[in-house]
């Protein structure tokens, strides 16, 4: 029963957080921090039900597994960080740790006499955006100890069918919003800023990115499907002969989800979107060469552009002739950002404070206000300085490897070898996109982004348990 609630309450958060406009609003993200919080009460209340040694068999227990052990503390030292930055410290520590913080604190104060002073500029922004850290860790550490999301296949296959329902539904309602001269994002009334194909986000890129992460997950559980089929591969045409009606359905969503992302307009989207079936194209060969999965993957991308082709793509194409423009306007903004970075190099300005502090370093004129850097990595390195993104480059990279390793441990026949393929790629290419763009400091994106790597980690976990027990077995 509780693992039934927890899974309708995932599935609910897949659906709610892209279409309550990218959960960018404050009732939208509070709503999903909500709904999370629920989640790991659920999973504490299954655990209290359950006296004695049953406890350990509960979903969500960490089972002391050494990555998840090494995700928790990472984890908690970049939020004790965060913690550390809202906290008051004594000017002669300050004036040490970080100089600029203390001249600036020192110089702006209206209270000359104050003897302590926090490190991050806008404490109350660093708190806000810590709770959305401390929900989607929590979140990720759930999911990595919760036993359905790795004994239950049919667990997995309704939370794949929400992430990509999610997609299909996102690019359907920006299509007819945009090609039927309605201009709406749900009920607000968007006639100038609907340029594009946007579904219910509030900007190009943001959908752009969402998808980038659905698109290879749907391929990859796509040929899931083919791979959990017997009997030799007898040639292309024996392979489109024999696909049933699911199986369609599902290539036939992801085209739908590959025409959103081209007519959202967005270049760096869809740059990265073949570079994302580029990888495909290469990871999912069967190297006993009876399943060519490549020239799938290629077939279904191909349908998709000459689909788009034959509605129209030359708005989309014209895009990037304008391309050298907004990189200049975008570069002059990264130096800025990486001055704010050598100014705070140790602790940051503050998690969540770049708007407060670009101003103070922005060399050109610009209308407006400059809310992002245009690289999530280099803003993240701003704001949390060296140490923060050093932990979690550690942790990102060793999670990575992790992933890597069980992977090559899963057989070309495992079917999840290639939802963890799949999902692996979407990762990636949000990464490659949010070089340019910002695109993890979305709600919605961070929530699909942390779900779908615990996905892929759950599942190279479940591997190294499998070949462990394996060899304790033999011995």
């Amino acid at each position: 029963m509780y693992d039934k609630a927890i899974k309708l309450l995932l599935i609910a958060l897949i659906l709610f957080t892209p279409v309550a406009f990218g959960s960018a609003e404050l009732w939208a993200y509070s709503s999903m921090e909500l709904g999370i919080l629920f989640i790991i009460l659920l999973a504490a209340v299954r655990r209290l039900t359950v006296h004695g040694s049953q406890g350990s068999n509960l979903p969500g227990h960490p089972s002391g597994h050494p990555v998840l052990n090494v995700s928790i503390v990472l984890f908690a030292l970049f939020l004790l960080l965060i913690l550390f930055q809202m906290i008051s410290l004594p000017s002669g520590i300050l004036k040490i740790i970080s100089p600029k913080t203390f001249a600036l604190r020192s110089a702006l104060s209206l209270e000359p006499s104050a003897s302590s002073f926090p490190l991050s500029f806008f404490p109350f922004l660093t708190q806000i955006e810590f709770f959305k850290w401390l929900t989607l860790v929590a979140l990720f550490i759930f999911l990595l100890g919760w036993k359905p999301l790795e004994q239950s296949d049919r667990t997995k296959k309704h939370l794949l069918i929400a992430v990509m329902t999610a997609g299909v539904l996102e690019s359907l309602y920006g299509m007819f919003e945009f090609f039927s001269g309605h201009r709406h994002i749900l009920n607000l009334a968007a006639e100038t800023m609907v340029s594009s194909v946007m579904g219910t986000f509030i900007n190009r890129n943001y959908f752009a990115g969402y998808l980038l992460m659905v698109i290879p997950l749907s391929v990859g559980f796509l040929f899931s499907r083919e791979a959990a089929r017997t009997g030799l591969y007898m040639g292309w045409r024996h392979w489109v002969s024999s696909l049933d009606g699911k199986t369609l359905l599902i290539g036939f969503g992801v085209m739908v989800m590959i025409l959103g992302l081209l007519f959202s307009a967005s270049r760096m989207g869809i740059l990265s979107l073949l570079l994302s079936f580029s990888l495909i194209s290469l990871l999912f060969r069967s190297p006993r060469k009876e399943r060519t999965f490549f020239r799938g993957s290629i077939l279904i991308l191909g349908l998709a552009i000459l689909w788009a082709a034959w509605i129209g793509l030359d708005a989309v194409i014209s895009r990037f002739f304008t391309a050298s423009e907004d990189i200049t306007s975008r570069s002059m903004i990264w130096v800025n950002t990486f001055q704010i970075f050598k100014d705070f190099p140790l602790f940051g300005s503050g998690l969540g404070t770049f708007v407060q502090v670009f101003p103070m370093v922005r060399s050109f004129h610009i209308t407006g206000l400059v809310t992002h850097s245009e690289n999530d990595f280099l803003q993240l390195l701003s704001e949390v300085g060296a140490l923060g993104t050093g932990l979690l480059a550690i942790l990102f990279f060793f999670l990575a490897w992790k992933v890597f390793s069980g992977i090559r441990a899963l057989s070309s026949g495992e079917p999840v070898r290639y939802i963890a393929l799949g999902g692996g790629v979407g990762i990636l290419a949000l990464m490659f996109h949010s070089l340019v763009e910002r695109n993890i400091q979305v709600p919605a994106n961070a929530f699909l982004y942390t779900f779908i790597f615990a996905l892929i980690l759950k599942i190279s976990m479940a591997e190294a348990e499998y070949k462990r027990n394996k060899l304790n077995k033999r011995h």
